[in-house]
């Protein structure tokens, strides 16, 4: 009888030890590798904080390669020049896709034809006055505008009296600016940054040249930029370039995805470093 009782008493001891270790493990921290993460003094992982910005001129009227451009899955912002066939149609779709609409105004260059910048062109022989009104008749031609770039312009932006007014409207309205860069002696990042209106600038152009290994070439220049730098803008085109644009940029997505974000324009304004 004695033996039947100890041996009851040591299997007793033996359940009680199990549930005990059993309840005890249960409440120590699991040793995973999600319990890892959890450490405070284990770093987080590495997000991305470059930004890439594309901005594609010359919307307005029915260009080839607005479609191909429209489709893009990333976000991008769309500059449409003014009092043309397509100008509103093509503010629409863009905006209706989730897309930033910029206006594209059309600045007097320093080489090239009057008649190449389209109606309403902004050129240095007009008075201020006149400046000022077709500026303003621009702006509200393109709707859903939240900025303006330049189309051109290599004599209008370095002409301080134009750009003056051009900032000054922009200050007014609440509109962001992009320099288009088509000379190294623009004035609109000195005078936006003057009047505190917020800008950027173009870093790159993707289609200066037509050619599809140009614009394959420049892709390769600006995915080395974004390895470079926190932020790269960069400017492509619809029209005669435009589907090989469209093309280029579709295949290069990815790999740039793996560095940086797209983002509209308006997120790169003001931290756009030379």
């Amino acid at each position: 009888m004695t033996m039947i009782l100890l041996k009851k008493n040591a299997a007793t001891r033996r359940i009680s030890l199990a549930v005990t270790m059993g309840i005890s493990l249960f409440l120590l921290p699991v040793h995973s590798g999600a319990a890892d993460s959890l450490n405070p003094n284990q770093p987080a992982a590495e997000s991305k904080t470059k930004k890439v910005a594309i901005v594609i001129d010359d919307f307005g009227n029915n260009m080839d390669g607005t479609t191909e451009m429209l489709n893009l899955p990333i976000p991008f912002t769309v500059a449409v020049m003014p009092f043309l066939p397509s100008t509103k149609q093509d503010a629409q779709l863009a905006h209706d896709k989730g897309h930033e609409v910029i206006l594209h105004l059309p600045m007097e260059p320093v080489r090239g034809k009057k008649s190449w910048l389209g109606p309403g062109a902004i050129t240095t022989d007009l008075s201020s006055d006149e400046i000022h009104k077709r500026i303003v008749a621009a702006i509200e031609d393109v709707p859903y505008a939240i900025g303006i770039n330049n189309h051109m312009g290599s004599k209008a932006t370095a002409d301080e009296r134009v750009m003056n007014i051009l900032v000054d409207i922009c200050k007014e309205k609440n509109l962001i600016l992009l320099d288009s860069r088509t000379t190294p002696h623009s004035l609109i990042g000195k005078l936006a940054g003057q009047k505190g209106v917020p800008f950027s600038e173009n870093q790159l152009f993707f289609d200066d040249l037509y050619t599809y290994s140009h614009i394959s070439k420049q892709m390769v220049k600006f995915k080395k930029f974004v390895k470079d730098r926190d932020l790269v803008i960069a400017i492509g085109h619809v029209g005669p370039p435009g589907k090989k644009t469209a093309q280029v940029i579709k295949e290069a997505i990815p790999t740039i995805q793996k560095e940086a974000t797209f983002v509209p324009l308006s997120q790169t304004v003001n931290l756009n470093a030379r």
